[in-house]
């Protein structure tokens, strides 16, 4: 439910009905996948993976274990391990699932483009692939695509992932950041309409609301203070790269918004955290904070050309 409504309020309805097995030592595997869930749900990566690899170690085959070990590699920006984990798990998973794992890893490091052939090419030999295996794959496909800056062939994907009708915050995050960034606004209106329960999306809506003049647009901005202010006072700070956009682009406090994106930058590190810190940094005048996302830049490979665009005006700065 996390996953398709983006609502919070699952994920403490699933805490308190583990609660009994949370403290436990050895609690049986499948309890154990999902509290890794919970742990990585609040950031606390190290103690889900520890979860996840004691549930591997029994069933090696366990492919939900293995697929949420190598998302948490990957936000982690650990490349060698997540694609070791591809290669563990491609014995047990579906052979569009073993190769969308391995692009995931390839396009995060110099080598996009063949991510993306291979995921087409494995989409289209695999027509029989489940629904929710073909979006996660549409998904990764439309992201390297934007990335490379082919942006007619992104859209074409995140379209088909979007047609299989599986609800999913991710995609739908996803394809509204596309839309903004193509200067589409209103098309984000009609895509996110009544979506505003997962903060995500109602950070996709504020933004929208914000570009077209529309008139909802500080009632947007008024629900998601209260929720980023209710999320602290739970002492939440899971929404670090969304409060740090929205104090960014809503809020025009380029020094809080920076704070948030290097706070943020501490726990994960994938294309989006890299980009509100350079955004932050290049607001803010502070091309040192930008430093981390520079030298990840460098050390994997990673090709976006919004990134190496803000990059190089960080740059500039110095």
């Amino acid at each position: 439910e996390v996953a398709a409504q983006g609502d919070p309020r699952y994920i403490g309805y699933a805490q308190a009905a583990l609660q009994p097995w949370l403290g436990l030592a050895d609690p049986p595997p499948a309890v154990r996948v999902l509290r890794a869930i919970l742990l990585q749900f609040d950031h606390r990566f190290e103690l889900a993976l520890q979860d996840l690899e004691a549930v591997l170690r029994v069933e090696p085959d366990h492919v939900e274990a293995g697929a949420w070990r190598t998302a948490i590699l990957m936000v982690r920006a650990d490349y060698a391990g997540a694609r070791a984990s591809c290669r563990q798990m491609a014995p047990h998973t579906t052979p569009l699932g073993a190769t969308a794992c391995l692009a995931q890893v390839d396009a995060a490091t110099g080598r996009a483009a063949q991510a993306a052939t291979a995921l087409r090419t494995a989409l289209l030999a695999n027509p029989q692939a489940s629904a929710p295996e073909r979006l996660w794959s549409l998904t990764r496909l439309a992201e390297t695509e934007e990335r490379r800056g082919d942006f007619v062939a992104a859209e074409a994907a995140f379209r088909d992932a979007l047609a299989l009708a599986v609800p999913d915050v991710y995609v739908q995050a996803a394809y509204a950041d596309f839309l903004l960034d193509r200067g589409r606004p209103a098309e984000v209106l009609t895509l996110l309409q009544d979506r505003g329960r997962a903060d995500v999306l109602l950070l996709r809506l504020a933004l929208a609301a914000r570009a077209t003049g529309d008139p909802r647009a500080a009632g947007h901005a008024q629900e998601l203070q209260a929720r980023f202010d209710a999320a602290r006072r739970r002492g939440d700070t899971s929404h670090r790269k969304e409060e740090s956009r929205f104090a960014l682009a809503l809020q025009g406090d380029a020094p809080r918004a920076l704070a948030l994106a290097r706070e943020n930058w501490a726990e994960q590190r994938e294309a989006a955290d890299a980009r509100i810190l350079l955004e932050a940094a290049l607001a803010a005048r502070d091309a040192a904070a930008a430093a981390p996302v520079l030298q990840w830049l460098a050390d994997s490979g990673f090709e976006s050309v919004v990134l190496q665009s803000l990059a190089a005006r960080v740059r500039e700065l110095g």
